[in-house]
């Protein structure tokens, strides 16, 4: 069932998409060669903290899952395309891509954001990939039209990945989408990246969703790894992930999950 959030909902999602923004970019900005994923983990995890707040995907056990998710922020390099669990031994190279993706619970609602950064200097085809990514969840927002249906999102995001076909092979994971939130960390509706538009739940004001490209390198398959948590590309070519949480309105969608 869709959630329509209250006026009262909304401006503490703004707030806390606000105070995931400024989190998530600190974090970002830590990135370099030599830095564990852990020190991003626990550096996300101050933050949150000093702000009052609470990290939404530490110990989160969604159904399926055999144990709960062990770490604030989820970091996935390279070939991981999702979920990467932080890790004190697991260092950063130049070269290396990092999805970095946070949940933020403030005052008992959620926000959701991912971003990809490159550590240190990247190769062309890395940039390229995060230029893509980026780009499809852009488009995808656009197309969160009051009035409009999942389906036109989804319709939006593999229009523009296939068109980047012509230039280079890119794969849209498909068994990973972006989701309602507010209430909770994952909500209806299911949001894919790749489907037919004009289809699926109509967009009413007042719904708050996150979209989230996921794109490959390579095709898109992907695999789920032993944790039980990290999906990986099945060719092993890198992945990147963007997402941001949105307000649905009469028209262009507002961006909650920004500075």
């Amino acid at each position: 069932m869709v959630i329509i959030k209250t006026p009262e909902e909304i401006e503490i999602l703004r707030e806390g998409g606000r105070r995931l923004a400024t989190v998530l970019y600190k974090v970002g900005k830590m990135v370099k060669p030599g830095i564990s994923t852990k020190d991003l983990d626990n550096y996300a995890f101050k933050l949150i903290k000093e702000m009052g707040d609470y990290p939404a995907f530490l110990n989160y056990l969604p159904d399926g899952a055999d144990s709960p998710f062990p770490a604030s922020l989820c970091v996935s390099v390279n070939n991981e395309v999702v979920h990467g669990i932080p890790d004190a031994g697991k260092i950063l190279k130049e070269g290396n891509i990092v999805s970095l993706d946070l949940g933020l619970k403030h005052k008992n609602l959620f926000t959701d954001m991912a971003i990809t950064v490159p550590v240190g200097e990247v190769s062309v085809s890395a940039k390229k990939l995060l230029e893509t990514t980026e780009k499809a969840l852009e488009v995808g927002i656009e197309a969160a039209q009051g009035g409009y249906r999942i389906g036109d999102i989804s319709h939006a995001i593999e229009s523009f990945v296939h068109s980047n076909k012509k230039k280079r092979r890119c794969g849209i994971v498909e068994v990973l989408a972006g989701h309602g939130v507010g209430r909770a960390i994952h909500e209806d509706p299911y949001i894919p990246n790749f489907g037919k538009a004009g289809v699926g739940a109509k967009l009413v004001p007042g719904m708050v969703i996150a979209i989230e490209p996921m794109i490959n390198a390579g095709n898109k398959e992907v695999i789920l790894g032993k944790d039980g948590w990290t999906f990986r590309t099945a060719d092993g070519k890198m992945s990147a992930h963007f997402e941001h949480t949105i307000l649905i309105t009469e028209g262009e969608p507002e961006i909650l999950t920004k500075l």
